[in-house]
């Protein structure tokens, strides 16, 4: 059997090569022994899957190993976005979910994520013991199965369609009598992945404009990635300019990733959508409390924290860790670079179709492009320039990198004096300006991710390219192993 590791959101790994049927009753096995652990079992376990190859045959697989553990399931109809079986979570008042799904990843992959109870992101500590568990079937080989046709019999195994819940969640949040007389038209491209249906039909049933594309299940995802960054989004681009629409909503492969294109076919980062979404909460809704970005999401928050008052919660890269600010630490708003946003009213998940419909209600009520926001907001606060690069090296150099930067501390960075240094996650490095740089290694590849936010687009190049010589310097090998 191959190594199962589970990372930062669950386990993935290759079909057929780590990901086997085998495999997944092990993990499934392990999962169950972990809720009867917890004396759990009697409320049950939602399983849902996205649109990858064989996606549901592993679902179905999950199913009869929690039957064969006398674990009622609540099995999914059909692929279904990860957060919709997140809410499916609190409808069913379940000890919790599988997902199966490898969320953006490569069309290769398939993956399975454990959803506590609390319908959020699992948190090292909820991982924990479910790994204690899985070492203990992997050493007994002992895992309990009962076939569909029985668990069907025996009323272990009910059938699910979560939209209808999920969308009467989603009819309490969003305010769709502002999009309906706006008469916003939305072109939508769930990236041939689970969130098929969901935007499109919760849009027309209130009689909003809506068109689809790569609205079919594709395991192969066009060719492509099912990631929503401005790269993958040129069919969607070209589609709202085409039929001059108001907006490009899109969704990664589990739907709980959002990418906006507006009617130009400029990408809005999610940093900037994060920063638009703080300040129409604020100004049309009236909330306040603490907003919680990782350390590599914007500081433009921390700006418009500072003139509202509010605090500013930093955490390490991760939406649960994001979810669990949600759910403990009274923010109102939480997000991450990576596309991933949720609010305090909603499930502690992150949800691309939530935030999509957010953001077109905010277009709508505001009678402003996103572009025209933006700008009101640069305006008031000032411009910040933002990107991510990947440095690459070998292995060898990448362990002598992680060594190195444990006693990195440079007093100036692009001859700016450093102000303070953060090492929550990775080397954090914060500028006297309010300029700062991230460089975190990958927990899985011989990169190092370097994000770099300043107050013009020169400051921004030249710290990368100081922070990529120092680091590239540092090496026996020098520059000929680092590369971005």
């Amino acid at each position: 059997m191959a190594e199962i590791t589970f990372g930062t959101d669950g386990w993935r790994a290759i079909i057929a090569e780590d990901f086997t049927f085998d495999n997944v009753r092990c993990v499934a096995q392990s999962i169950a022994q972990h809720l009867r652990n917890q004396g759990l079992t009697e409320r049950g376990i939602v399983v849902g899957y996205d649109t990858r190859f064989l996606a549901e045959k592993f679902a179905l697989v999950v199913a009869e190993v929690m039957a064969g553990n006398d674990i009622h399931t609540y099995l999914c109809k059909k692929h279904t976005p990860t957060p919709a079986v997140a809410h499916a979570v609190i409808t069913h008042n379940a000890a919790g979910a599988v997902m199966l799904t490898a969320s953006h990843n490569p069309a290769e992959y398939l993956g399975i994520k454990f959803i506590p109870g609390f319908a959020g992101p699992a948190l090292p500590a909820d991982i924990a013991p479910i790994v204690a568990c899985m070492l203990d079937v992997i050493r007994t080989g002992t895992v309990d199965r009962l076939a569909m046709s029985q668990a069907w019999e025996h009323g272990l195994v009910e059938a699910i369609e979560p939209l209808p819940t999920y969308t009467a969640q989603i009819e309490k949040l969003i305010d769709f009598n502002v999009i309906r007389e706006a008469n916003i038209k939305a072109v939508v491209d769930p990236m041939y992945g689970a969130g098929i249906g969901y935007m499109e039909s919760i849009l027309q049933k209130h009689g909003c404009a809506v068109e689809a594309i790569h609205n079919w299940r594709d395991p192969l995802f066009g060719g492509s990635l099912p990631e929503p960054t401005s790269y993958h989004l040129k069919a969607l681009a070209a589609q709202v300019q085409k039929s001059g629409a108001d907006i490009g909503v899109a969704l990664d492969g589990d739907a709980d990733r959002l990418g906006i294109v507006d009617p130009n076919g400029r990408f809005f980062s999610p940093n900037e959508t994060l920063v638009l979404f703080m300040e129409y909460l604020v100004q049309s809704r009236g909330w306040q409390g603490a907003v919680a970005r990782t350390v590599a999401t914007t500081h433009m928050l921390d700006r418009l924290a500072d003139h509202y008052g509010f605090p500013v919660l930093e955490t390490p890269v991760g939406f649960k860790y994001i979810g669990q600010a949600l759910r403990e630490q009274n923010a109102f708003l939480g997000g991450e670079e990576s596309g991933g946003f949720s609010v305090s009213r909603h499930i502690p998940e992150k949800d691309g179709i939530f935030a999509g419909l957010l953001f077109i209600e905010m277009l709508a009520k505001t009678g402003k492009t996103a572009a025209q926001l933006l700008s009101d907001i640069s305006d008031r606060f000032g411009p910040l320039f933002s990107e991510r690069i990947d440095l690459r090296t070998s292995l060898e150099v990448k362990d002598e990198i992680v060594a190195r930067m444990e006693t990195w501390a440079p007093q100036r960075l692009a001859g700016i004096p450093v102000a303070s240094f953060s090492r929550v996650d990775g080397l954090k490095i914060v500028l006297h300006n309010g300029s700062w740089c991230l460089v975190r290694p990958s927990g899985t590849e011989p990169v190092f991710r370097i994000y770099v936010e300043a107050e013009t687009e020169a400051e921004k190049i030249a710290i990368q390219d100081e922070v990529q010589a120092t680091l590239c310097a540092q090496t026996k090998e020098g520059e000929q192993f680092c590369s971005t």
